[in-house]
């Protein structure tokens, strides 16, 4: 295979690289500016995960600049397709000669990006995926744990299912409940990794003493979850959860409501990380329930800016005249990473110099600590996984209609203070 690192080598002989355009392009030359891509799903159905995009990316541009450092960032839309997400990867890596790759948002993006970097020996950065449909979704035999093995190029940062479980559970465990679970699982990389029988999170349920009726996956952007509903209502589930992308799960409340399915919790993933995809439901969102990875009250501080989580949450406010949301923090703590690496790295634009820069990474973030030291990892994901920290909160309708996402369990991480008590749905 013909990677852009042979590419590379080649040059410094010949003085020329050929794209995957056929164009002959210059080799690289010493003082040009550093070059970061980044794929985002900046339209479609995940584009929620992207609104932090710009106003992160004008902070950095400033930053750098401010440092006296020439960086550029040639970003992508993967619109929210896998295949769009690993074509893109190749343009920036072929074509645009990148030396870092940075990537976040659901496995669907993270995912076929990661594994285009892998392939091609291009260092890259991830977050917003759980650790295990984004190690384990990429192994040749995702369901043969001998045969994983660790990434050369791929590092990631995010929590996991385990702590979804724990934060989901010690939510629960607050209310009155039957402990019958009805589990929302579709057919796509978090969904597959949540609902696995073995490694997802029936498990873990189990040992915290519920059970989960899982009625089979369903396709994305589907229109009828009757036959979800009617297994929920068989089993007399008074908690639903799931992993859901956020125009499915309007669906699937509203038609829930229709049919009488009244549970005394719904905590679901991804659907309700934003504010506009709870106040689409009215006073259906008062109450639902959901993982907090980042808040405006996390007690940590941005390494590039100064900033609180509660100053940058506010600035993005002021700027865009919209509510903060949690990917602003991940998505500015992965330019804290392209800050820290390329102003490392003796020579941030030798690829096997900035792969080790990334793996000796030890920085406090606007998200926490991010180090690949094996904390709280399994061995076989140590030298590519750190994890962050993972808290729960529930939606609450403020007397104008609109919600505030109030942290409600930090059993799981103490440090991030709570601001109330798990409320029941009805």
């Amino acid at each position: 295979m013909i990677t852009r690192r042979r590419l590379l080598k080649t040059a410094a002989a010949t003085g020329l690289v050929t794209g995957a355009s056929g164009l002959a392009m210059p080799a690289i030359a010493q003082g040009r500016a550093i070059r970061i891509g980044y794929v985002t799903p900046q339209t479609g159905p995940l584009a929620g995960f992207a609104e932090a995009d710009s106003f992160t990316i004008d902070m950095f541009n400033r930053v750098m600049a401010e440092r006296g450092v020439d960086v550029e960032v040639i970003v992508k839309d993967s619109q929210s397709n896998p295949n769009r997400a690993a074509s893109v990867a190749q343009e920036l890596i072929i074509d645009d000669g990148i030396d870092l790759m940075l990537v976040a948002s659901t496995p669907e993006t993270t995912n076929p990006v990661a594994t285009v970097c892998e392939l091609e020996e291009m260092p890259v950065i991830s977050t917003m995926a759980p650790w295990q449909p984004f190690f384990i979704g990429q192994q040749g035999n995702p369901g043969d744990p001998s045969t994983w093995r660790p990434f050369e190029f791929a590092y990631h940062y995010f929590w996991g299912l385990e702590d979804v479980i724990a934060v989901f559970t010690n939510m629960w465990d607050q209310l009155d409940t039957n402990k019958q679970v009805g589990g929302l699982f579709p057919n796509d990389a978090d969904g597959n990794a949540w609902g696995d029988p073995n490694t997802g999170v029936a498990p873990g349920f189990a040992e915290a003493g519920y059970d989960t009726t899982d009625p089979g996956r369903y396709q994305n952007l589907t229109d009828d979850f009757s036959a979800q509903i009617n297994a929920f209502q068989a089993a007399n589930a008074e908690i639903i959860t799931g992993v859901v992308i956020p125009p499915d799960f309007t669906t699937f409340r509203n038609q829930a409501l229709q049919q009488g399915l009244n549970p005394k919790a719904i905590t679901v993933a991804k659907a309700i990380l934003f504010p506009q995809s709870v106040e689409t439901l009215g006073d259906a969102g008062h109450n639902l329930s959901s993982e907090v990875w980042w808040s405006a009250t996390h007690p940590f501080t941005s390494s590039l800016t100064g900033e609180s989580c509660a100053d940058l949450a506010a600035g993005f406010t002021e700027a865009t005249g919209r509510p903060w949301t949690q990917p602003i923090g991940f998505v500015h703590s992965l330019f804290e990473m392209a800050a820290d690496v390329i102003t490392r790295a003796d020579d941030p634009t030798d690829l096997d110099t900035v792969v080790e820069t990334i793996r000796s990474t030890e920085l406090q973030t606007i998200v926490g600590r991010v180090a690949w030291d094996g904390a709280g990892v399994p061995d076989f994901a140590a030298e590519n996984v750190c994890k962050t920290p993972l808290v729960g909160g529930q939606w609450r309708q403020e007397d104008d209609g609109s919600f505030e996402l109030v942290v409600v369990d930090n059993t799981t991480a103490p440090d991030i203070p709570a601001a109330g008590t798990m409320q029941p749905l009805s």
